[in-house]
């Protein structure tokens, strides 16, 4: 065993990841049983430039996928049947899942409304067996709620999540200590944490596919290939990962985003929109209570062919004007039709504690 891989498993963690099958879809299937065994998905409709939320197997089939475009959607499958979100309902089926959830552990990371993480490190349920947990929270979801969830034990973030998508959907996979060192040697570079396209395309450039073919480089070499990130695939590729499990949900932003039905043509048709975003903006930042100060102001612009861009300002105002300069020099990066525009704010927590969220709400 490469030296290393005893400081991961020194901390004899029990982590468990947490992730509904396509979730919102599932629901809807539930909720009626006549759409099961049927092309679904949720999302916007085609007509309103919507996109895919998420969808079921039977779609995942045909190739659509989440964050798809409606349209592209309905090419791919005919016969999709695309309704829209409840997110009332959906809200209230997590909170039903996390009041399960609590009953083993209140160390609980909430990933979205469908997966999470949970540390029961230190459960008395079931003998401190965190496989058991696993069971008995999936058992639980599906005869209460009659959905189903996927479940990964590990013994760190990393590799949890990894392994509730290794047995998916519906299904249990557990990474024991003794069975890190040889997992991860063989796991492809792609499915390491933080490691996104681009950087998977120049790993393949240096010839690493794999954990094993990682390994073979020195921590000092990553790092000049890398910057500060390869200090981390260092660690990575050692199954090391000692991040904690984050109970505090605070906000690190707020926004709002809109996809437009047709197209916006040039700079000056998205700054005519710039006062209705910065209106409802202003909005939502009213439901924030004092324990949050406004910081850096936001923009962030998707082009006709998906390509996006996001733009912030430390010290900038929050006014229209201030908006404006940044949106104009967003959409110089594209200088293109754009079909969604979205505004927000980074939050301060004056309680010095973060969780990372979602960017954009819905």
């Amino acid at each position: 065993m490469l030296s290393g891989c005893t400081t991961a498993l020194a901390t004899n963690r029990k982590i468990i990841h947490v992730d509904c099958d396509c979730f919102y879809a599932a629901i809807e299937m539930r909720d009626d049983p006549s759409l099961a065994g049927r092309p679904l998905a949720v999302g916007g409709t085609a007509d309103r430039r919507g996109v895919i939320a998420t969808c079921n197997y039977e779609a995942r089939a045909y190739g659509v996928r989440s964050a798809m475009a409606s349209g592209h959607a309905q090419k791919l499958c005919p016969d999709l049947l695309i309704v829209r979100p409840r997110m009332d309902v959906y809200k209230a089926v997590s909170r039903e899942i996390h009041g399960i959830f609590r009953d083993y552990t209140d160390q609980i990371e909430p990933l979205s409304l469908d997966e999470a993480f949970l540390d029961v490190t230190d459960s008395q349920h079931f003998a401190g067996s965190a496989t058991r947990i696993a069971q008995d929270i999936r058992r639980r979801v599906s005869s209460e709620l009659h959905i189903t969830v996927s479940a990964g034990v590990a013994p760190n973030k990393f590799l949890a999540k990894i392994a509730s998508d290794w047995k998916k959907p519906n299904g249990l996979f557990v990474i024991t200590p003794d069975q890190v060192d040889d997992f991860v040697a063989d796991l492809a570079v792609a499915k390491l944490h933080g490691v996104g396209k681009v950087t998977a395309a120049k790993l393949a450039r240096l010839g690493i596919q794999t954990c094993s073919e990682l390994r073979e480089w020195d921590k000092l070499r990553l790092i000049r290939e890398f910057g500060s990130f390869g200090e981390r695939l260092w660690s990575l590729a050692r199954g090391i990962d000692e991040r904690a499990v984050q109970t505090d949900s605070r906000r690190q932003s707020v926004s709002v985003e809109n996809t437009y039905n047709q197209d916006l043509p040039d700079l000056a048709a998205c700054l005519e929109q710039l006062p209705d975003l910065l209106q409802e903006l202003d909005r939502r930042m009213a439901r924030l209570d004092n324990s949050y100060r406004p910081d850096k102001p936001f923009v962030k612009i998707k082009f006709h062919d998906f390509t996006q861009t996001t733009l912030e300002q430390a010290g900038a105002r929050r006014d229209l004007d201030s908006y404006k300069l940044l949106m104009s020099a967003a959409f110089a990066r594209g200088n293109k039709a754009v079909r969604l525009l979205g505004v927000g704010v980074r939050l301060h927590d004056l309680r010095g504690r973060h969780e990372q969220l979602e960017l954009f709400e819905r």
